[in-house]
This record gives C-alpha cells, sequence and structure tokens, in this order.
C-alpha cells in the first residue's frame, strides 16, 4: 500500500449511496468489470492483484449474475467468485451494476450497492459506476475521469478534458474483442487483454 484510504458513506436522493476515498498519490488500481460470475476470469484477476503493487481493486458491477441478456460464461460458477472476491474484501471499492441485488450483498463482505463512488488519486477526481443509469453522456463536468462498464466493449479516451474509461468485461466481451481489464498507474491508465497481458489502449498521464 502507497497511501491511506478514507471512506466516507453519504445518503443522496432516491437512497442512493455514494461512496467517497480520499486517495494519496503514486497509486496503482487493478479496475475490471462484468465478471457475470465467471470463476476462471476471478481467478485470474486475484492473480494479477496478489502478484502486482496494487492499492485497490476497483469492480464496477455485475459481478456474480450472467443476467437475462446474456448467454452464460464458459466457467460460470457464481460460488467460486464469491470465494475468491472475498478473499480480497479488504482491497474491493465496488459499485453496483444493473445485475446486482439484495441478496449479491448477503454473500460478499464489501459493499456492492452504491450506484457510484468517487475516488480521489494522483489529484484527479475518478467517478465510478456502471454505466447503466449514468451513462458517459451524464457525466459531470467537475470531474477528472469516468470509470464504467456495462457495454462490455473497452474504451479509453479523453474528451472535453475528461478521460472516459470501460474496462471492458474479462467474462463476455462483445464489439470483437477479447476478456479485458485495465490499470491505473500513477495516473496513467492501460487496458490489457486479460489472457495475453497484450495492451488494447494507453493513455499516459503528462506531468
Amino acid at each position: 500500500m502507497n497511501g491511506v484510504v478514507f471512506v466516507d458513506c453519504v445518503l443522496l436522493g432516491q437512497l442512493q449511496e455514494i461512496l467517497l476515498l480520499y486517495i494519496v498519490d503514486f497509486m496503482e488500481f487493478l479496475i475490471a468489470s462484468d465478471i457475470h460470475g465467471d470463476g476462471k476470469s476471478a481467478e485470474k484477476l486475484k492473480e494479477i492483484y496478489t502478484y502486482g503493487n496494487f492499492d485497490a481493486f476497483l469492480l464496477l458491477g455485475d459481478l456474480l449474475y450472467h443476467g437475462p441478456r446474456n448467454d452464460l460464461p464458459a466457467d460460470y460458477a457464481p460460488k467460486s467468485v464469491i470465494s475468491t472476491l472475498s478473499g480480497l474484501s479488504d482491497s474491493i471499492i465496488s459499485v453496483r451494476g444493473n445485475c446486482e441485488a439484495e441478496v449479491d450483498q448477503m454473500v460478499l463482505p464489501f459493499p456492492v450497492l452504491s450506484e457510484t463512488a468517487l475516488v480521489f488519486a494522483d489529484g484527479m477526481k475518478i467517478m465510478m459506476t456502471h454505466g447503466h443509469s449514468i451513462t458517459p453522456e451524464k457525466a459531470p463536468k467537475s470531474i477528472d475521469c469516468f470509470f464504467s462498464g456495462h457495454t462490455h466493449i473497452p474504451v479509453l479516451e479523453k474528451r472535453d478534458g475528461i478521460i472516459y474509461l470501460n474496462p471492458g468485461s474479462v467474462s463476455i466481451p462483445k464489439g470483437g474483442f477479447n476478456p479485458s481489464y485495465a490499470l491505473w498507474i500513477d495516473g496513467s491508465i492501460y487496458i490489457k487483454e486479460l489472457w495475453t497481458d497484450t495492451i488494447l489502449f494507453s493513455l499516459e498521464r503528462k506531468v
């Protein structure tokens, strides 16, 4: 760990919660979304996290359930995902996806029902959300980065001063992409293929 994380929960309209996390500079995050109950993908993410030097594991929702619009992942094993992620619970910051329900919170030891999270790191304000409700088009102008999932298509771009990141899906990728995840390293961002570690997109921080 390079810094200390302070968590504050604030109740918003419609009883939604937002997590406020204040983190010091020189941070490294592992970022993933849309596991959808795939046991092998979760194990691979755990391996990457364990052998890295990460300060936090950011999850952008849809962790356990495959959803009615998706086929079952090849290695669908939600109980295995529960076990894998539970072992990393002290490091995980997660938001609610459209497939999360109260029962998911009952079986996971870290919060998964917050619609959004704000992370302050490396001099930037990062907004985390799944993307089904608050889409990139609805991103507030007061942030520096908008992290979302939901589409299963990796995206990394900067528009009108805001960095938009979608790490893609580690289990059910779409748009012709392979399973993917993202890294935040001292303010630089990389999207990589899960199984080959090939860099798909990168955005280097300018200092």
